[in-house]
C-alpha cells in the first residue's frame, strides 16, 4: 500500500504545509516511501514535496490524502486519480469577502467551493480540522464518514530565538501592545481590530500600540483602505501594519504582546489563536465560524462587534491581575488539547482506523 498527500501549494511556515509535513511523519509508519505532491512548491520547500504532475498512478489499495483549501484544478483531477481518497478539509473563505477588493481572488474562492462540493461523492473519508468545518462539509452534501482532528502545530519551532533587536527596541518601554497575526485579507476584518483599538487607545490607555502582522500580497486595495482608515482615526504612529515578517520577528511580537485581538469573520481553525495561548497572551476574539471551536471555552469570546465593549474588556483584563491570571490558566488548559503528541496520536488513530491496519 502506497500513501501520498496532495495539496495545492507547500511553503515555509504555512499552517497547512506544516500539517502535511507532520502527517507525513505519521504516514511513514505505514508506508516508509510516502510522499507529498503539490501544484506549487515554494523555494524553501523544494526538499519537502514533488510536483503534482509527477504523482504516480495509484492502485486500488493505495491512498491519496488531499488537503482541501482553495480553488485549484486538483479539485477536478482528484476523482480521476486511483486509490482510496481521504480529504483533510481546511475550509475555503467565502468569495463575497473578496469581491470588492480582488475579483480574481473571489473567482478563485468560488471555484474552490464549487470544486469541494463536486467532490462530495468522490471522497471515501474526511477529516475536518474543526467542528465548524465538519458542519460545512455536511451542508455541502458529504455523506462519507467525517471526523474532527485539529491541525498539527510544531510547538518546538516556537522555542527558536526571537528577533533580539526587536525585543531590545520595544521591551520594557511601558507601552501596551495589542497584536494580531494573520494575512491582511477582508475576512480577517483588520478594520474592526483598528476600530476597537481606537476606543482602547483613546479612552483607556493612550500609551498603547497595535501591531498587525501579515502579508497583503494580492490585497493592495484592502491594505490601502486600512491605511487610510488609520489616518482618518488619527492613529498614525500607534497602528503598524507590519507586513510579512521573518519567523523570529513574529516570535518577538508574541513575546512583546499584552493582548491578542481577533475580529475575523471567517476561520476554519485559526492557528494564531493557539500561538497566542502558547506565549501566554490573553486572547480576545469575536465569536464566529471556527473561533469558538478553537478557543474551547478559553480566552475572551466577544459575542458582538461593538468596539467600545471590546476595548472595555481588554482594559479590564489587563488591569485586573487576578482576572488575567484566571484567563491565562484557562488558555493553558485548552493549549494542552493541541499538544503535538496528543493531536498526532488522534490523527494516527483516525488514519489507522480508515486504513484498517496497524503501523509498521
Amino acid at each position: 500500500m502506497h500513501i501520498v498527500q496532495l495539496l495545492p501549494n507547500i511553503t515555509y511556515g504555512d499552517a497547512i504545509s506544516n500539517d502535511a509535513r507532520a502527517i507525513q511523519k505519521i504516514l511513514r509508519r505505514w508506508d516508509p516511501d510516502t510522499a507529498i505532491y503539490a501544484e506549487d512548491i515554494a523555494p524553501l520547500a523544494k526538499g519537502d514535496a514533488q510536483k503534482a504532475e509527477c504523482m504516480p498512478q495509484l492502485a486500488p489499495q493505495d491512498v491519496v490524502i488531499y488537503h482541501g483549501s482553495t480553488g485549484t484544478p486538483l479539485n477536478d483531477k482528484l476523482p480521476q486519480m486511483g486509490g482510496r481518497k481521504v480529504m483533510i478539509y481546511h475550509n475555503i473563505t467565502p468569495p463575497a469577502f473578496f469581491g470588492p477588493y480582488s475579483p480574481p481572488t473571489a473567482d478563485s474562492a468560488q471555484r474552490g467551493l464549487d470544486g469541494i462540493k463536486r467532490l462530495a461523492d468522490h471522497v471515501d473519508y474526511c477529516i475536518a480540522v474543526s467542528e465548524f468545518n465538519r458542519q460545512d462539509l455536511l451542508r455541502m452534501g458529504y455523506t462519507c464518514p467525517i471526523d474532527v482532528c485539529p491541525v498539527l502545530i510544531p510547538f518546538s519551532d516556537y522555542e527558536t530565538p526571537p528577533d533580539a533587536a526587536l525585543l531590545k527596541q520595544y521591551e520594557g518601554d511601558g507601552i501596551k501592545t495589542l497584536l494580531f497575526v494573520g494575512r491582511v485579507v477582508p475576512n480577517k476584518k483588520q478594520e474592526d481590530i483598528i476600530r476597537a483599538f481606537y476606543f482602547y487607545h483613546k479612552y483607556y490607555e493612550p500609551k498603547s500600540r497595535l501591531i498587525l502582522v501579515g502579508s497583503w500580497v494580492g490585497m493592495d486595495a484592502y491594505h490601502e483602505r486600512l491605511c487610510a482608515y488609520v489616518g482618518r482615526l488619527g492613529l498614525q504612529g500607534s497602528v503598524f501594519l507590519a507586513g510579512h515578517l521573518m519567523f523570529d520577528a513574529i516570535l518577538a511580537w508574541y513575546r512583546l504582546a499584552d493582548a491578542f485581538v481577533c475580529m475575523s469573520e471567517h476561520e476554519g481553525f485559526c492557528v494564531p489563536l493557539v500561538e497566542a495561548m502558547y506565549f501566554d497572551v490573553p486572547v480576545f476574539a469575536y465569536n464566529s465560524t471556527a473561533i469558538p471551536d478553537t478557543l474551547g471555552g478559553s480566552g475572551v469570546l466577544l459575542p458582538e462587534k461593538d468596539p467600545a465593549v471590546a476595548a472595555a474588556c481588554i482594559d479590564k483584563v489587563l488591569r485586573d491581575p487576578a482576572l488575567r491570571k484566571s484567563i491565562l490558566a484557562g488558555q493553558r488548559r485548552r493549549l494542552a488539547d493541541f499538544s503535538y503528541d496528543k493531536v498526532g496520536a488522534r490523527m494516527e488513530a483516525l488514519l489507522g482506523a480508515f486504513l484498517g491496519e496497524s503501523p509498521l
